[in-house]
């Protein structure tokens, strides 16, 4: 591999004019990737930005009243969204739509190229995964670019670092299946055959056309009429379910079937319910990797004391039972605006950010202390150095990287133990979905001819778990060069479980 090599210190700004044409080339195309979903980020970065408003808010609103700025502020930011909906996207329902009827001549109408719903969604499917996967491969590749032509050093231990991790094939299985996950929650709303809105928030504010055989014309009705007469029922007739891949008597492509009363699409939920997932587990290890390092660099650093406090603080939180202090928190909260987000999902990812944290507190303790005798930090420290900048400079970098191994198998933990209360009815709270409660609405239907109910959600939280653990076994392998790159090493990982 050939690199561009630097005789002279030059800031990167420099070693880009001399050389522009790698960085151009590269950022020409990170910039069309961003251009051709523009509308779409706007509407993301503007959601952050309302959920932030609505926290701060509901925080600052318990000192001073600030009703009214905070209806404001919402106010024009749904005004905002409403505009950056308007923005075309590549990768929109609009381009590549799925629902439409049939045609008395046998055809579709309003689909994409009058294509049948299955075939238009598969193919919206597809470029959504197309897109998501070549838009990490160019990340990847802004990587490779800085490294060949702009980087002084022509090795660095993070090559060794990443060496590792691309001859380490678990830790890539579970990277695949957790950009899988997380590209099923950002993409949610083009993935879904049909509207969160129109499937589940207002089946009845909507209606659609669908063509009648009996009468042989085009009709009317609403999403909530058709999801009752496509609720999938169990029992041993197949015609009583809308089963994988399967179209409803409307016309309407389902492709993982439909629920229960009142018969949503499965596919719908499922995507939502990883949203919901993907939120409560990022927040909660958001939060307890924030104070585990904070903790963990604070007690390293000055030891003696504030370690001790610090010890007999977590053991104090690891002895409260998860379970009874999420019960305790639910119905303490029960009334407030906490409850509200994701019905009782933001409330469960600050509980567990709670609980969670002296876990990993203790993963990097060690790490962290190790580094606090090292020769560097003492040399910092009788320079004089202010003690946060020698935290951050030479105690931080090394710990950050035993944090992600710790953090993403945790996470899996915490998507698993969010599913298990949702299926004991302590968790997210209907109507928004999660995948614990759609496999508790589909236990009965197990040996039925609905079987698709529990086992395709069950089966996820599974996979979705065990890529956690493998993405986060990659990287400690890919960290620790003394460690095992997959074999046994991937197979205890597997066998182990993360975090829960």
């Amino acid at each position: 591999m050939s690199q561009t090599q630097y005789t002279q210190e030059l800031p990167l700004r420099k070693r880009i004019q001399e050389n522009p044409r790698p960085a151009l080339v590269w950022g020409g195309v990170f910039a069309l990737l961003l251009l051709v979903e523009f509308g779409a980020l706007i509407g993301m970065a503007l959601a952050t930005l309302e959920f932030f408003v609505q926290v701060v808010g509901g925080i600052l609103n318990g000192i001073v009243d600030l009703t009214g700025l905070i209806a404001s502020a919402e106010s024009a930011i749904d005004s905002a969204r409403t505009a950056a909906g308007q923005i075309p996207t590549l990768l929109s329902r609009d381009v590549v739509p799925n629902q439409g009827h049939r045609t008395a001549a046998g055809g579709w109408e309003g689909t994409f190229l009058g294509l049948s719903p299955g075939v238009s969604w598969s193919i919206r499917f597809v470029l959504v995964y197309a897109y998501l996967f070549f838009f990490v491969y160019w990340l990847w590749k802004g990587y490779d670019v800085f490294v060949r032509h702009y980087r002084y050093a022509d090795w660095t231990p993070r090559d060794d670092v990443v060496e590792r991790l691309r001859d380490h094939r678990w830790g890539q299985f579970g990277f695949v299946v957790v950009l899988l996950f997380i590209g099923l929650a950002m993409f949610a709303p083009t993935l879904a055959p049909i509207t969160y809105q129109d499937d589940t928030i207002r089946p009845y504010g909507a209606s659609f056309e669908y063509y009648d055989e009996g009468s042989g014309e085009v009709l009317e009705t609403n999403h909530g009429t058709a999801n009752l007469a496509s609720a999938s029922s169990g029992g041993s007739n197949p015609e009583n379910t809308v089963s994988i891949g399967e179209y409803d008597d409307y016309g309407r492509f389902h492709p993982l079937g439909t629920l229960p009363t009142p018969g949503g699409d499965l596919f719908t939920s499922l995507a939502y319910g990883a949203r919901v997932s993907l939120f409560v587990g990022l927040l909660a290890i958001g939060i307890s990797g924030f104070i585990a390092v904070f903790l963990g660099l604070l007690t390293a650093y000055y030891k003696g004391l504030a370690d001790l406090t610090a010890v007999v603080v977590s053991d104090s939180i690891q002895a409260i039972p998860a379970i009874l202090l999420l019960i305790l928190m639910s119905v303490v909260f029960s009334d407030h605006w906490i409850a509200d987000f994701y019905n009782g999902g933001l409330l469960i990812a600050l509980v567990f950010g709670f609980l969670y944290w002296p876990g990993i507190w203790r993963a990097i303790r060690g790490p962290a202390m190790q580094v606090s005798e090292q020769e560097w930090v003492d040399a910092a420290r009788s320079y004089g150095q202010r003690s946060t900048v020698t935290m951050r400079k030479h105690m931080l970098p090394y710990v950050v990287g035993y944090l992600l191994v710790y953090a993403s198998m945790t996470i899996g933990g915490i998507i698993i133990t969010t599913s298990a209360l949702s299926y004991l009815g302590i968790g997210i709270n209907p109507p928004t979905p999660e995948w614990g409660q759609i496999v508790a609405n589909g236990r009965s239907y197990v040996t039925t001819a609905s079987w698709h109910i529990a086992l395709i959600p069950g089966v996820l939280i599974v996979l979705v778990v065990t890529a956690f653990n493998a993405l986060g076994d990659g990287i400690r392998d890919a960290i620790d060069p003394q460690s095992d790159t997959g074999g046994e090493a991937a197979s205890e990982a597997a066998a182990t479980g993360g975090g829960g």
